[in-house]
């Protein structure tokens, strides 16, 4: 009966099944047609390089555990300014309770926690403590730094980086002057080649006389590789588009792309961050996987209208606080988030070269309250 079978089946019945996916996959590869089989290998490579970016996610927000003490230290000054809700609750008792709830709230202007944000969870407490369900001063506690954390993981909750699935990923760094762009794009170069990850970096700030100075020196400091303009008055899209093709063709895993700061009222250099995120599109499809805004801590409140122009001209997937180890205002960080939506994923708590944290939640109320 085996001689009347095809030819073309007959090693089959000479191959073992296989034994895992891995292997069933390749096993059916050298059976499918040539074309078939290219999109089969093309596939395995992208879920590789899916695993990649996972793990380099889960290796920083591990890190950002493990750095809870710079995070306590970044916020003391946020800490010592709420360090009076403590003196309140010691002694609270229930006559006491609009007079220790007005105090609470001035503590928490002063925290640039926002008015909106500031009614919102004073009232709360209010209704809370009159119904009966808050009896002490450690339960109104408790239940103030929830109504904190709530407010942050509602509508920030993807706070590690997106990476998608292809190499490279691709990053572009945006704000206004002066808020720490290229220092942080620095500091997260730091972090992410200690990780393993092969960054190169994108001179992209091409109107400041230092800015290529002040990257190269970032560059040579971490360790990176740099694309820089070859020519003076260079287009910052065109920097930003060699930088991918040269990222594409050597095999960076990620490419962090420096901008020249811009006020969000000047719509003309507004429009040159569209030209720059459409350039590294048409390199690398669907790119850029992060567009992350720069903002100064130490700003406050101030900080909302710059946001919410630069999210409607490019829409930013993710924010930088820096400085906030200089400001008794860490509460702008909940106030960011619940009034853009967009998620906080690093903050600055100092100078050195590991002070730009990944965020955290939970870490980040413990830090201002303990």
């Amino acid at each position: 009966m085996s001689s009347l079978l095809p030819p073309r089946l007959l090693p089959l019945r000479a191959k073992p099944p296989p034994s895992s996916v891995a292997a069933l996959l390749h096993f059916t590869c050298d059976r499918l047609c040539p074309d078939t089989r290219r999109r089969v290998r093309r596939f395995k490579c992208s879920a590789g390089q899916t695993d990649f970016f996972t793990k380099l996610g889960r290796l920083i927000k591990e890190k950002a555990k493990s750095d809870v003490e710079k995070l306590f230290s970044g916020f003391s000054k946020t800490r010592d300014n709420l360090a009076v809700i403590d003196e309140l609750l010691l002694y609270w008792n229930l006559s006491d309770t609009d007079k220790v709830l007005d105090e609470l709230e001035e503590a928490l202007l002063v925290a640039d926690f926002g008015p909106k944000i500031t009614m919102k969870i004073v009232e709360t407490l209010r209704d809370d403590i009159y119904s009966g369900k808050l009896k002490s001063g450690n339960e109104i506690k408790d239940a103030l730094k929830k109504s904190i954390l709530e407010l942050l993981t509602a509508k920030g909750l993807k706070t590690e980086l997106k990476l998608g699935f292809r190499k490279p990923a691709v990053i572009i760094i945006v704000g206004v002057n002066g808020g720490g762009k290229t220092t942080s794009l620095g500091k997260l170069a730091y972090r992410l080649k200690n990780e393993g990850t092969k960054v190169l970096l994108a001179a992209g700030d091409t109107f400041r006389a230092a800015a290529r100075d002040q990257l190269e020196i970032w560059a040579e400091r971490t360790g990176c590789e740099i694309v820089v303009a070859e020519k003076e008055n260079a287009k910052a899209s065109s920097v930003l588009s060699q930088a991918v093709k040269r990222g594409k063709e050597q095999g960076f895993d990620v490419i962090l792309c420096d901008t020249s700061g811009r006020l969000h009222t000047n719509y003309s250099l507004m429009e040159e961050l569209v030209s720059c995120k459409k350039a590294v599109g048409k390199v690398v499809p669907g790119a850029p996987n992060e567009i992350l805004l720069v903002l100064d801590g130490t700003t406050g409140l101030n900080m909302l209208p710059q946001a919410r122009e630069f999210n409607d001209v490019v829409g930013v997937t993710g924010l930088i606080l820096t400085k906030l180890d200089g400001s008794a205002r860490g509460g702008c960080v909940v106030s960011v988030v619940d009034e853009l939506g967009i998620p906080v994923k690093f903050v600055g708590v100092g100078e050195g070269v590991e002070d730009l944290q990944p965020f955290d939640a939970e870490e980040f109320v413990n830090a201002i309250f303990s």
